[in-house]
This record gives C-alpha cells, structure tokens and sequence, in this order.
C-alpha cells in the first residue's frame, strides 16, 4: 500500500462499510433473504460497489494499489480456500460409536486440531456429519452443534495460517508460517477450556436422555470407515506449498511472484483432487456443491476491491484513532470479527497497527521482520499486535452466526438431521454470550 502520494479521504470507505453492511445484514432480512440466497445477485452487489473505487483510483492514477491487491492478495486468498474446499470434500468419514459424552469431546478435540491444518471449513464440514451421525439416537444436541461451531469451526483453527484466512491474509503480509506455532498456548488454552465445559455440560445432558434412546443408540453400531484417502496426500501438498514457497526458502524471487508460484501448484493440488477423487464421494456421500466457494469467491472480489481505500485511510490516520495497547486491539477486532467478516477486520486492524509505526521504522526492518529499539516486529508490525489480532479475528468469529463462515454451514446441516438450533440472538445470550466470551477474556488477562 505503499503506491499513494495523496491523502484518502474517509468517504472513500463508504463503498467498504456499505460491502459489510450487505454481507452481515441482508441474509438477515425478510426482504432480502431469498435474494440473496442467489450467487448471481451477491456479484451485482461486490460490482456496483466496486465501481465507484475502481474509477476513483484510475482517475487519481494509482491503479496500482487496486492491481497489487487483487494480484498478489486476492487470487492467493481464493486459491487456498478452493484447494481446501475441494480436497477436503473430497474426504467421506463414517462411524457410529456409543454417543457418551467422553466419545463427543475425543471427535471434537480431532476436529479442533485438524481445523488448523485443513481450515476451520474443511474441519468443520469433514466432522460435524460423523459426529450428528453418532448423536442420531439422543435428543438434546443442540449444545454440542453449539461447541462444535466455537471450536472445530472457529478456534482450533488458530495453529497455522491455513485454519483460517485472516492468518493467510497476515502470512501474506509476511508472517513466517511457523511463527504461528507461537499462539500454541492460546491455541491449547482455549481449547482445553471450551472442551472440558462441553464435557462436564455433556454428562449433564447424557442423563436426561431416556433408558430407550440410550439403549437404542448402545445396540446401533456402525464400524469407522474412510474414504478418498488421497486427499490426505493433497492436505499435506498444501501444508508444504503454503509452508514453504516463500523467499525464506526460495532464494533469488520476489515475494509476489512465489505467491503465484505457489497459488499455481494450489490449482493443480485442486485438479489432482478432482481427478482423482470417486465423484461418489464427493458428491454423493459428502453431497459436496461448488456453490459455498463461489459464494466466498464473489463477495471477497467485492471485499478486496472496496477495502483499499479503508486500509489506506486507517494506516495514514492510526496515530488519531487511540488504539496503541495490546489489549485494545484485541477486543476491538474481535468486536467487528463478530459481527462483520474476520479476514477484512483483520487485514484492516494490521494497516491500522501499520500506520502506528514511527516514521523511518520500516527502513530498519528486513521483510518487516526484525527488532528495533527492542521491540520484534512481524510482518511490519509489533509482534504484540500481529498476536492480537490474529488471535481475536479467529476467536471472535464464534460468537454470532455471522461471525465465521462455516458456521451458517454447520447450523444448516444441524437443521437438516431435524436439529432445532437458536436463532441469531438467542445464540449469543444463551451461549456465546455467557460461555465462549469469558473464556476469551480470559485468554486475554493471561496471555496478552
């Protein structure tokens, strides 16, 4: 974002907010739901909007930032979330074990580790089937559907930076792919505490089921079984480009170039997948459709364009806004994580930590990494904050609905095994609200 020579004006993020406000509002509205239930429609919205930032920037001859970020950002962004996407339903689990509650919290412990290595989506859908499969037989699931989102669909991603895209978004931006092993005590804490509270809660639950329904479900065994195993060589294909096409590996390239160097052997990891993979179990046992990805292909199109002009505005005005502590990043950006889309806030919370530094700063780091006058610096921002950030843009997504993806998806595949799940608000002040929050704020006391 270093190409202006201006000051952006504030009303240039209007295009932004206006992007936001459509994502998070209009699935909610009776007058707009169904419409924008329709790819198509969710296309017009990112293209109207991001007209008026397209001809804004070529009239002020910086066309550059625009190409930059949609080159060298977004078409990595999408490669990943597609290779994911595609590999990952390309993978069928079956089983059917006694539902104890010791059973619930082992399959959503795996879940909550695999979401950082296969993405909190690939996670959350390769999961939740096999373990509303084993519940079938109980009557009150509900609250594991619940733990399951605050987990598997959201903080177990945390590890690397293919559990969840705001951290593809930082590693672009030039966070090492092992610095993320750093956040493993968040990642561990977090974990262990919302897992221990679904198991106490779940013993609680599993004695109120009927003597019928617990035999029922004690006579209905089904034996584990895998299938389209070769993903699991794509996974680890993905694991190695991600990891280690970069120029801390690869000598002699620009960063920009190995980021298509490494988003073109995504696209052919995706291919092999496709190829490769019984088209029965993608789409058939998985009942896998391209339709989520063209969703999220759609609206970041529309995302990345308009937010230009917002990470321009808050990197040139950060020292005005009053957020210099680490604590304040981290809840105002699990705040708009909750409630607007993770990657955006986070890409948007990193300018604005960016424009923090001192003039000259960037002239002493090397790949905006280093220490300077004692402070570690990570993809050109304090490490304190690179923490924060990430952290709470991956967290927070638990706490509405709409705070991650994969949630709405988890909600609707609950729906259809005949799950009655919460509505919007009755989710937060029933759940989130009372459970994930403290714990969340209690990560922050002691880790940050």
């Amino acid at each position: 974002m270093g190409h202006t020579t201006f000051s952006m004006p504030i009303w240039g993020s209007v295009p932004f907010i206006l992007m936001l406000f459509t994502i998070a509002a209009f699935p909610l509205m009776k007058e707009t739901e169904h419409w924008w239930e329709d790819n198509r429609n969710k296309l017009i919205v990112s293209v109207v909007l991001c007209i008026p930032v397209i001809v804004f920037f070529v009239i002020k001859g910086i066309y550059i930032d625009l190409i930059s970020q949609l080159v060298y950002d977004y078409i990595p962004f999408i490669c990943l979330l597609l290779t994911l996407f595609t590999v990952t339903g390309g993978i069928f689990i079956n089983a059917d074990f006694k539902a104890k509650p010791l059973t619930n919290t082992v399959i959503m412990a795996m879940g909550y580790v695999a979401a950082s290595f296969m993405g909190t989506t690939g996670a959350a859908m390769l999961f939740i089937r096999p373990l509303l499969n084993i519940n079938r037989q109980r009557k009150h699931t509900v609250h594991t559907v619940l733990f399951f989102i605050a987990s598997v669909a959201n903080c177990g991603g945390l590890l690397t930076p293919l559990g969840d895209p705001p951290l593809f978004m930082m590693h672009l931006k030039g966070a090492p792919f092992k610095w993320f092993f750093s956040l493993l005590p968040e990642w561990a804490f977090t974990g262990a505490l919302i897992l221990l509270i679904y198991f106490i809660y779940d013993n609680i639950m599993y004695k109120k089921e009927k003597p019928e329904d617990i035999n029922q479900d004690n006579t209905k065994i089904e034996p584990f079984k895998v299938k389209g195993c070769i993903n699991f060589i794509y996974l680890l294909g993905i694991i190695a480009s991600v990891a280690f096409i970069n120029s801390q590996y690869i000598k002699g390239f620009e960063e920009d170039t190995l980021k298509l160097v490494q988003s073109a052997v995504l696209v052919i990891i995706t291919l092999l997948s496709i190829f490769t993979t019984k088209k029965e179990i993608r789409f058939i046992y998985n009942k896998f459709r391209w339709t989520p990805i063209i969703e999220v292909a759609f609206l970041f199109l529309g995302i990345f364009i308009t937010m230009t002009p917002a990470l321009i505005f808050l990197k040139e005005n950060a020292h005005k806004l009053g957020l210099v502590d680490p604590s304040q990043f981290y809840y105002a950006t699990g705040l708009l994580s909750s409630f607007l889309d993770n990657t955006p806030t986070a890409l948007a919370f990193h300018s604005l930590a960016n424009g923090l530094n001192e003039p000259g700063i960037m002239e002493s780091l090397i790949n905006g990494d280093g220490i300077v006058n004692g402070v570690t610096y990570v993809a050109g921002i304090p490490e304190s904050l690179l923490k924060t950030i990430s952290t709470a843009a991956v967290f927070f997504g638990a706490i509405t609905y709409i705070g991650n993806g994969p949630n709405f998806m988890v909600k609707a595949i609950a729906e259809e095994k005949g799950i009655r799940m919460p509505d919007f608000l009755k989710y937060m002040y029933k759940f989130s609200l009372i459970i994930i929050l403290p714990i969340y704020i209690i990560t922050q006391l002691i880790f940050m």
